[in-house]
């Protein structure tokens, strides 16, 4: 792996052609660089292969960065850093570094040859469900893997397009993302269409080229590699792909640099809210100064810390039924030898509750096996009974669902740093944890299913449960 930083000391940049910054750094670093010699020392382990952990060549990441357009406002998000070769082209062009990367050597490696950059260690695939709110990167450099997935044995096609989505739903409006992908992910392959008419729905594909897999032979693969500009789109402006299409594969790095430089556009303006974050000045002109912040640990599955503001409680009061002790308490309600029948309340009586506002009916093999006779008390706003917001029915998927809510699954569990990997928890386990039960709502038309969750989700934030899913 090379690092450009620890092995030959910063160098100061004057000029503003991004070209002649990593020239300047690589002849500093050694003179069998410039001759055009391997600079990569690499050895294709297990975890390499199946995470696809191949270095951007420094010609790639030269074009990035050409597309990129960095300026000393930016801050700039990679979300799969790796061993920071296209990071340290940003830093040399001046932007501040967000870093993210999954693999533990890696991020170890990171935290020592960028002391005082955040480090991350987050599903790249999900980096804007994970980082801060507060971070919003003005510029995204990203080789995503083209077809693994993180705590998944086996691959997917989709992993390509996970990774940009999330990446995009990050970017500050106004911003700029260069994608080094598979040559195969491009708007004009039929695979590919849906998937880049929803990536445009938010921005603009600028620009898109593809060149031959040779530009990433010496580095342990020979895959034909594309790159892909996007700019946000800021407020109300129109998405779509302005990018030429019809361009042929370039035969080499060099000849998809000049298309960059010729067709690339000039960035957009960021949105005001969006600004990068302020930074002090570097004693080198185009570096900017190291953070002095602690560089973030590894994130562990945690409760979200309890915040200071208040959170408004409505007045609720328990929901009062009885239960049906026969079915003959339903009156003159029978079975009949019809397919279907009309859906009664079976279990339970609310009283006071309004009636569903149009027929449902249910088959007459489920209305002839009574429901189980519920326990749980549901907390709900009077008005919600008083103004008819919710019917009986409705109201009996709420006293369901709840019924389940309030209880747990069997067994504690064991979760993994990354949530995903679940194992029975011994018992003496320290951090074994417990799983709270589900409800699946399986009505069809007509019974109202945004209203039940609704009233099925005020219901646990009355009783104090705050998360839903």
């Amino acid at each position: 792996m090379t690092y450009l930083a620890p092995v030959a000391p910063p160098v100061a940049v004057t000029s503003a052609d991004p070209a002649h910054a990593i020239l300047a750094v690589a002849e500093a670093l050694q003179l069998d660089l410039a001759k055009g010699f391997q600079i990569d020392a690499l050895r294709l382990r297990f975890e390499m292969e199946r995470f696809q952990q191949f270095s951007t060549p420094l010609p790639m990441g030269l074009a990035a960065l050409a597309a990129a357009q960095i300026t000393p406002r930016d801050l700039v998000l990679e979300p799969s850093v790796g061993t920071g070769l296209l990071a340290i082209l940003a830093e040399i062009a001046g932007g501040s570094l967000a870093l993210n990367e999954l693999a533990d050597t890696r991020a170890d490696l990171l935290r020592l040859l960028f002391p005082g950059r955040l480090v991350t260690q987050f599903d790249a695939a999900q980096i804007d469900d994970h980082l801060d709110v507060g971070l919003r990167p003005s510029v995204i450099l990203m080789n995503p893997p083209f077809s693994a997935v993180a705590n998944v044995d086996g691959w997917t096609s989709e992993a390509t397009a996970r990774h940009l989505r999330s990446a995009l739903a990050r970017l500050a409006s106004g911003g700029r993302l260069i994608a080094v992908t598979g040559a195969g992910f491009a708007p004009e392959a039929p695979a590919w269409a849906e998937t880049f008419g929803r990536l445009t729905e938010t921005a603009h594909l600028v620009f898109t080229g593809a060149v031959s897999g040779a530009a990433f032979a010496k580095h342990g693969t020979s895959f034909e590699t594309r790159i892909s500009v996007f700019d946000k789109c800021r407020g109300c402006e129109k998405a779509g792909i302005t990018a030429d299409l019809n361009q042929p594969m370039a035969p080499d790095v060099a000849q998809l640099l000049a298309r960059i430089v010729a067709e690339a556009p000039p960035r957009l303006e960021l949105d005001t809210g969006d600004v990068a974050r302020s930074r002090s000045t570097s004693p080198f002109s185009g570096i900017p100064a190291r953070a002095s912040a602690t560089p973030a640990g590894k994130p562990r599955a945690t409760a979200s810390p309890k915040t200071e503001a208040h959170v408004a409680t409505p007045e609720a009061e328990d929901l009062a039924y009885s239960l049906r002790e026969t079915v003959d308490d339903l009156g003159p309600a029978r079975l009949s030898d019809a397919i279907y029948e009309t859906i009664r309340l079976q279990a339970i009586d609310i009283p006071g509750a309004a009636p569903h506002p149009t027929k449902l009916v249910q088959s007459a093999a489920m209305a002839s096996v009574s429901p189980p006779k519920p326990s749980y008390s549901p907390k709900l706003p009077a008005g919600v009974l008083r103004d008819g917001l919710l019917s009986d029915a409705q109201l009996e998927t709420v006293i369901y669902a709840g019924e389940a809510h309030a209880a747990y699954l069997a067994g504690s569990w064991c979760v993994d740093d990354t949530g995903a990997m679940v194992l029975a928890a011994p018992d003496d386990a320290a951090d074994a944890v417990r799983f709270r039960r589900g409800f699946f709502l399986g009505d069809g038309t007509g019974a109202g299913k945004g209203c039940q969750s609704a009233g099925i989700l005020l219901d646990n934030w009355c009783q104090g449960r705050r998360k839903a899913l």
